[in-house]
């Protein structure tokens, strides 16, 4: 399904929850695809509750609280603790 719908060539792509339920062997080879198709210059955008995930594939992490954006920060200043002091204060 990822194949056709990349064969479309869109300029942005949303992962929602991308490894979710996935066998723990293939969340690497599932990183390495959303690096793969940034490094082509493609807008990711990866929604995830899993925070080494979103550590590991970020280069800019958006904070959501209540619907709304509560912090932004590049994923190099990015820990767990601010993540998490962020989506609940």
């Amino acid at each position: 399904m990822v194949a056709r719908l990349l064969a479309q060539a869109p300029s942005v792509v949303i992962f929602d929850e991308p490894t979710r339920g996935v066998d723990g062997g293939a969340i690497p080879q599932i990183h390495a695809a959303i690096g793969a198709l940034a490094a082509q210059g493609k807008a990711m955008v990866v929604i995830s509750s899993y925070l080494p995930e979103i550590l590991s594939v970020s280069d800019r992490i958006l904070i959501a609280r209540g619907g709304r954006i509560v912090e932004e920060m590049p994923a190099s200043e990015a820990t767990e603790e601010k993540i998490m002091d962020a989506a609940i204060h």
